[in-house]
């Protein structure tokens, strides 16, 4: 390998180093911010101040600048509530610095490996694409865990409320027993309730976080129930069986398309791991394909195996 690829290598290197230093900041914040609030009232061994120790002036003018791009973009916060609903514990800016220094690496990790810039290049396309698809993957996942065991949460909330209990103390029995999503969910309602919110209230904006339809459901029979009367535990149990059924009805739609799914993730896959490949043990080989026409096929290639992926990831989803 040449000079380029050394420095290239470095350079990746030294970028993967800052994002790693960056993440361990972030957990470290998130691991003081629950020990203050797992105090007892009245308590002090943590310093309350600890929570805005900052990061050097260097990075914090860094993520602040990136902070305020993401403003200019997303004037709604969609980005902020993406990574609210993903769970992941970090500000926008934050985000942003670190996908593009993983950007960066990914490029040069494909330059150092095929001594292409024009791989370099596509490395800097797919680095935002993967970030992006990274968050929606987060939050498809905690909605399927979500969806999955809701059905158990509800038949527990009923059970709890038939022994007695209250709506709120039903809902803070089931958290203490649930695992998460379902658990930091159901919590965070609680604590807004303990901020005077009623429960219902919290419950619908639980609902529109997450965007799960069957909470949807959820919400209105409660508030239905709460116009109208009658016993709310038969109800919940009600609603229990008729999301249990859709959940059933969900994973066999989800096996009947396990083949088409895994066959598009295979096509789409196997010619850019192929052309690594060739492009890594023997360079020369693919020389003819990046430049002139070669560009041309390659790009409209790239366009047909792009609409071909779409087609059938479309086929393959089907809303239940």
């Amino acid at each position: 390998m040449n000079a380029g690829v050394f420095a290239m290598i470095f350079v990746g290197g030294g970028l993967a180093l800052m994002v790693g230093g960056l993440l361990f900041r972030v957990r470290e914040r998130e691991k003081a911010l629950a020990e203050i609030l797992d105090l007892p009232f009245g308590e002090r061994d943590v310093r309350p101040d600890s929570l805005s120790e900052g990061y050097s002036p260097l990075v914090e003018g860094t993520i602040g600048l990136a902070g305020k791009m993401v403003e200019q973009f997303d004037e709604k916060g969609d980005m902020r509530a993406a990574l609210e609903r993903a769970r992941i514990p970090m500000r926008p800016g934050e985000y942003l610095i670190t996908a593009g220094a993983a950007t960066l690496v990914l490029a040069a990790a494909l330059y150092g490996l095929t001594g292409s810039w024009i791989v370099g290049l596509v490395g800097l396309v797919i680095g935002p694409m993967g970030a992006s698809s990274y968050i929606r993957f987060r939050i498809a996942r905690r909605r399927k865990a979500f969806e999955a065991a809701l059905p158990d949460a509800l038949t527990l909330i009923a059970s709890s409320l038939s022994a007695g209990h209250t709506f709120l103390r039903a809902i803070q029995m089931m958290t203490e027993e649930a695992e998460p999503p379902l658990s930091e969910e159901f919590g965070r309602l609680v604590a807004e309730t303990r901020l005077g919110d009623p429960v219902i209230d919290a419950l619908a904006r639980m609902a529109k976080r997450l965007e799960i339809r069957d909470l949807d459901w959820v919400v209105q029979a409660v508030r239905i129930q709460q116009t109208v009367g009658g016993r709310l535990a038969d109800l919940l149990h009600t609603l229990a069986d008729f999301i249990r059924a859709r959940e059933e009805v969900r994973r066999d739609v989800a096996v009947l398309t396990a083949e088409g799914r895994i066959s598009a993730w295979v096509l789409t896959a196997l010619a850019p791991f192929m052309f690594l490949a060739i492009q890594t043990a023997s360079p020369g080989y693919m020389k003819p394909m990046l430049q002139g026409w070669g560009l041309v096929v390659l790009g409209f290639t790239v366009a047909l195996m792009t609409f071909g992926s779409v087609i059938i990831f479309r086929m393959c989803k089907i809303e239940v």
